[in-house]
């Protein structure tokens, strides 16, 4: 591979591979310290996973290092300055179900309200539905499109280089540098963040890197619209056996079946059968009255096999990152994500306690 496209001095201190939320978050905070260049493979950033997420941030949600993470970034996303709607707002979310499966899912940020209480919150569900309820009043909704495009901007204001259409297909060491082919071109590079999300793997094991065992994981949801809208302010409401969750949407009502099927790193598309059958549940357990599909596409969310994402340097290739597996928590943990992948790439402290830098450790993979 010749070096036919070089950064600024030749060598950049850090290439980050992906321009979803993981990336661009990482990139807009380590620019502030160091050169930096994302190489992302579709035209477009944020293609893939990031720009189809249901843009709920759950703190209850997760296991307790992502609720760590959850945390730090809800006080990032609220002191972001922001033009217009702030990037983050207050939004509730109900879980119902059988008592088993809510006692089983709620969290400490959560309180029982009884089946009649939340059929008070949300008149739209059918009574015997559910059985058990319980409310996350610290959830809050995000702009995913705004928040991918303030991540963006303030990484190329503070000098991050943001390339598109260069999928990167060869990787090789060179002395204390990285020989990275992508799109035709090739760059160096002193160290290496894979932020390729489903391609996380596929992308490591380039550059001599055993993979961690990340499984992209389908999840459909649709715009429908129905004869019975939801009033504005009506919290999400999911099911705590994760078999459909939904919310309002405008006019109109975001669902999902929280299908979770292991998938080939791709374009996830919907499938027809798929969202009919999401349709039909909906109708059964709700009176909105589902009378057509707006819209409807699949993203794949990536998990390590312990429901954990992985961040941190490779235990056996130097110089190689990984910032990958977040599952359903890429926009929820992205700041505190990036925060702590910044601090470990600089040599600072990290703003986490040690228990939480080591469940992340992609050592525990091994």
């Amino acid at each position: 591979m010749d070096a036919t496209v070089l950064p600024p001095g030749g060598v950049v201190d850090v290439l980050v591979i992906g321009g979803g939320i993981a990336g661009l978050s990482l990139a807009s905070e380590l620019a502030a310290a160091t050169d930096v260049l994302l190489l992302e493979a579709e035209p477009t950033l944020a293609y893939h996973t990031s720009g189809r997420s249901a843009q709920q941030l759950i703190p209850s949600y997760g296991p307790e290092p992502v609720r760590a993470l959850t945390r730090r970034t809800l006080e990032a996303l609220a002191a972001m300055p922001a033009a217009g709607r702030p990037l983050a707002w207050p939004s509730r979310f109900l879980l119902v179900g059988s008592p088993a499966d809510v006692r089983a899912h709620a969290s400490e940020t959560m309180r029982d309200i009884g089946h009649a209480a939340a059929r008070v919150l949300v008149p739209a569900l059918v009574p015997d539905a559910f059985a058990a309820a319980a409310l996350d009043e610290t959830s809050v909704r995000t702009d995913a499109g705004a928040l991918i495009e303030h991540h963006r901007s303030l990484a190329a204001a503070r000098g991050a280089r943001i390339l598109t259409g260069r999928r990167v297909d060869a990787a090789r060491r060179v002395g204390s540098e990285w020989l990275v082919r992508a799109g035709g071109e090739s760059f160096r590079a002193r160290r290496v963040v894979d932020a390729a999300g489903a391609w996380a793997d596929q992308v490591a094991e380039l550059f001599g890197a055993r993979p961690l065992g990340l499984v992209p994981l389908r999840r459909t949801a649709a715009y429908v619209d129905v004869r019975n809208p939801l009033p504005p302010g009506t919290p999400m409401v999911g099911a705590a056996d994760h078999s459909w969750y939904f919310r309002p949407e405008g006019g109109r009502v975001l669902v999902s079946p929280s299908e979770a099927e292991p998938a080939e790193p791709g374009d996830a598309r919907p499938r027809d059968r798929d969202v009919g059958d999401l349709v039909a549940r909906i109708n059964e357990v709700t009176t909105l009255g589902v009378t057509g599909v707006h819209r409807a596409w699949t993203g794949l969310r990536t998990e390590a096999p312990d429901g954990v994402p992985a961040l941190g340097p490779d235990p056996d290739v130097g110089g190689f990152f990984w910032l990958a597996g977040q599952g359903g928590y890429g926009f929820q943990t992205s700041a505190g994500m990036a925060e702590l992948a910044a601090a470990l790439l600089l040599g600072r402290q990290p703003p986490f306690p040690p228990e939480v830098v080591a469940a992340l450790d992609p050592a525990r993979l091994r």
